[in-house]
């Protein structure tokens, strides 16, 4: 149960504030709350969950415990420089209405933020990484589906900055301690 309900925990708050969510917050604005733009938004969270998922899970297969610390390491290292990053896309700058585009931004914007890292790290962690794939996608369809109902009062109702730096902080808290743990200085 806990593969699952850290990771979905986790991508849901990691992604507050990312740049994904931002996106669907002013397409929501820009475009009106459609079903079909919040289904895009879950279809894609749930192809970055689960291609993360499985990546974590055969790099890890194929190295011992140690190393397999070390890249959780430096999967939560590369989160929370992606955190650390200020997150101020540019609103789009035609409305555009196909949903396949739309979906194959928020997939590029997945591939790289911090929420996705989490997951890798995660399921390279987890001996059920098909459970974090499965958390990590309901976490981050859940903040695309905050961000949709919110729309512009995302920005303006919650200090999104302040959180993403003090997640950052954590994150670089949690990798060091596994490094140096792996590294069996502590």
């Amino acid at each position: 149960m806990a593969s699952f309900l850290i990771p979905m925990i986790a991508v849901f708050v990691i992604a507050l504030g990312g740049r994904d969510q931002l996106l669907v917050a002013r397409l929501s604005d820009r475009l009106g709350q459609s079903a079909a733009l919040l289904g895009v938004g879950a279809v894609v969270s749930a192809i970055s969950a689960a291609a993360m998922a499985v990546s974590g899970a055969w790099l890890a297969a194929m190295m011992p415990d140690r190393a397999q610390h070390m890249l959780v390491a430096f999967a939560l290292a590369a989160a929370a420089i992606e955190l650390f990053w200020p997150a101020a896309p540019a609103d789009p700058k035609e409305p555009t209405r196909s949903l396949f585009a739309i979906g194959l931004v928020l997939l590029v914007r997945q591939f790289g933020d911090a929420a996705r890292f989490a997951i890798f790290a995660l399921a390279a962690a987890s001996v059920l990484a098909p459970m974090a794939g499965l958390g990590g996608a309901i976490g981050g369809a859940a903040a695309l589906a905050l961000g949709w109902s919110m729309g512009s009062e995302l920005e303006t109702r919650l200090p999104l900055r302040t959180l993403r730096v003090v997640f950052a902080i954590v994150l670089a808290i949690a990798a060091i301690m596994i490094g140096l743990s792996a590294r069996q200085l502590i």
